[in-house]
């Protein structure tokens, strides 16, 4: 957790926070993202608490880090994703980040089960006829 980093808000920005107070706040966030049981839960939270265009560059930022993973070039990833090459340059430098790693660990567990379903309803579809 980053401390002492400035929080803005609507009418004073940059005003930098009682560290306790910060750490606090992180924490509540944390927790109710890490409470949150669906994915609809966590689409509702993070709609209510940030605007589409902050959700929009935190989910690009993660697609940015998938497509590096996978070894597609700064071009493909800037005209699929529509971003700068500065925004890829800056998450290629976070890849050996733990939370990048535990994000990309998560997204290839996904792909893996995705195709493993896909695989088993064949083989059960075979199986049945």
């Amino acid at each position: 957790m980053k401390v002492g980093i400035p929080i803005p808000d609507m009418k004073k920005t940059n005003q930098v926070i009682n560290q306790k107070i910060e750490e606090q706040v992180y924490k509540i966030l944390y927790q109710v993202l890490a409470d949150a049981k669906t994915e609809v839960d966590i689409e509702l939270i993070l709609k209510a608490l940030m605007s589409e265009g902050e959700i929009a560059a935190v989910a690009k930022r993660l697609a940015i880090a998938v497509f590096l993973d996978k070894g597609q070039s700064y071009e493909h990833i800037k005209d699929v994703l529509k971003v700068s090459t500065a925004t890829i340059a800056s998450t290629a430098g976070s890849m050996n980040k733990r939370g990048i790693q535990m994000a990309l660990t998560r997204v290839k567990a996904e792909e893996w089960a995705d195709v493993w379903s896909i695989r088993l309803s064949r083989a059960i579809e075979k199986l049945m006829k």
